[in-house]
């Protein structure tokens, strides 16, 4: 049996889960998330916990046995608690800015770059450089995040771009004149 897929997952005070079929849906103080469950997998509310077992012993019912706990454990922690990611801009005139539902970047190009910002996401920005990027949903979290960062990633020579704020970039040493 899977180790991670038989661990129930523990459902907080102020989180609702309900099972109709194989559509799984999760409320919070956060959010409200869906999830439509694989048809090898088996999810059942006890109390509270939510146990998810296999339909099946072949390779393909035990990898989804483990996903669909890692994802549904994932739905709880962030309708309760949330996921942040944050991003530190670096260079000279780098700059973003949040005008309703659009993130304004200016990185150094010719013209501003507009990033729509998705359902049920927040960003905020502070001192022009530091965005900080938060939601219920950990891929959608992880997705804007490494988008923003796609358009000017750090380079090594002079450190310039959007990075994660706990990403090291290694430098690397400029030509040297002889």
């Amino acid at each position: 049996m899977s180790r991670i897929g038989k661990i129930p997952v523990t459902i907080p005070a102020n989180v609702k889960v309900e099972v109709k079929g194989r559509l799984i849906s999760v409320d919070g103080p956060k959010g409200k998330l869906r999830f439509d469950a694989p048809k090898r997998s088996i999810v059942v509310v006890n109390n509270d916990q939510v146990v998810i077992t296999r339909d099946g012993d072949d390779a393909q019912a035990k990898a989804l046995h483990g996903l669909t706990r890692s994802i549904v454990q994932n739905m709880v922690k962030g309708v309760s608690d949330g996921y942040v990611k944050k991003l530190e801009i670096q260079g000279v005139g780098f700059k973003a800015v949040v005008q309703g539902k659009i993130v304004n970047l200016t990185l150094g190009y010719s013209h501003p770059i507009h990033y729509p910002i998705p359902d049920q996401i927040k960003v905020t920005v502070e001192e022009n450089t530091k965005v900080t990027i938060e939601g219920p949903d950990k891929q959608v979290v992880g997705l804007v995040a490494s988008e923003i960062r796609a358009y000017y990633p750090p380079e090594p020579y002079k450190g310039k771009g959007v990075r994660y704020s706990d990403e090291k970039v290694k430098r690397k040493e400029g030509k040297t004149v002889q």
